[in-house]
């Protein structure tokens, strides 16, 4: 009696057909709850005793994903043991495939999202930096769901390629129209993950110095040393050589003190010890060099090499004029004179 039942047949299936159709969902139904109960469970536990963010990611895409997309595929073979009318069969076909491409495009967009977030941790925090990764990673979004939709369309049956191939040429025509805005736009990028230089650096470009005060999608502007503001454009800076002095982890510091010519032989061989004792007694400094440089019109030059710890140039000058006083003190204490140009006149009496 239970054979004559399940052979009974409706809509083109026997009964059988479509208990075997639903034991066999239920099996899948089953299996995913189990892996979802007892493996997910293990691999957050795991997930949490790790330093790593990425099993995080993992876990948290395979409970968002993995296993929906799972019971997606679960009822899609189940229902395709069965004969199905072609009207019903391709509605199924296509709710599978809208559902295919809605989990992929949010896992991409998650995957985007998820990166962005590694590279913020791997910088100091940058207000800036991360509001400019908000709008690219807006930028990255709406083209995944466009492709999404596009690849959509096209399993549905239009005719996509025609209409890629003109926004293709709508596109180069739009590209030659604004290439210089697309070559700043691609300079920002470059700009921004390359990071030559960032909000509050003093860097000197050329002829032009000042502190970097906004980071744009076309310009870049720099509070000069004078108080205005200098609008650079991104492809300017990129093809530019910029030295960036807020990296500077020290300063060298290069110059020359004279002396009369009256100095001693004495004083001369003692000056090199003195001002390395005056620069070794200042804070931050690491004395390099102090040489009798070279006889001059007027003085006897001495040349002294150093360094100032930090970028700091108000620091550097700081420091500087602290060594300028205390080499006029010590010398004062040893008789020598510091060169200004004189002119000696030698008269002679002819008689």
């Amino acid at each position: 009696m239970i054979k004559n039942i399940l052979n009974h047949t409706y809509w083109s299936n026997t009964i059988g057909n479509y208990v075997i159709s639903l034991l066999l969902f239920i099996a899948f139904v089953i299996f995913i709850k189990i892996f979802g109960h007892f493996v997910l469970i293990r691999l957050k536990e795991w997930a949490k005793r790790t330093k790593t963010t990425v099993d995080d990611f993992i876990v948290d895409s395979i409970r968002k994903i993995i296993i929906p997309l799972g019971y997606l595929a679960s009822f899609y073979i189940s229902i395709n043991i069965l004969t199905l009318n072609s009207s019903l069969k391709k509605v199924i076909d296509i709710f599978a495939i809208a559902l295919i491409t809605i989990f992929t495009a949010r896992f991409l967009t998650d995957l985007s999202g998820y990166g962005f977030k590694l590279y913020l941790r791997t910088r100091t925090k940058n207000i800036s930096l991360e509001r400019s990764l908000n709008s690219i990673l807006r930028i990255i979004k709406f083209l995944v769901w466009a492709l999404a939709i596009i690849f959509f369309l096209d399993n549905l049956g239009f005719k996509i390629s025609t209409v890629i191939a003109g926004l293709g040429i709508g596109g180069i025509a739009i590209g030659l129209a604004a290439q210089a805005i697309l070559k700043d736009l691609f300079s920002y990028f470059s700009i921004l993950f390359d990071r030559p230089f960032e909000i509050g650096d003093f860097i000197i470009i050329g002829d032009y110095l000042g502190t970097v005060e906004y980071i744009g999608a076309k310009t870049t502007r720099i509070r000069s040393l004078g108080g205005e503001q200098l609008i650079f454009s991104n492809t300017d800076l990129t093809d530019s050589r910029i030295r960036n002095y807020k990296r500077m982890d020290k300063r060298r510091v290069v110059f020359r003190v004279g002396v009369t010519y009256q100095t001693t032989l004495e004083q001369l061989k003692e000056m090199p010890r003195v001002i390395e004792n005056v620069i070794k007694s200042v804070k931050d400094t690491a004395f390099d060099r102090a040489h009798f440089f070279s006889y001059g019109d007027f003085s006897l030059i001495f040349e002294i090499v150093y360094y100032v710890v930090g970028s700091d140039y108000n620091k550097y000058m700081d420091i500087q004029q602290e060594i300028n006083l205390a080499l006029k003190e010590e010398f004062e204490k040893r008789g020598i004179e510091f060169a200004y140009p004189t002119q000696t006149l030698f008269i002679s009496k002819k008689n």
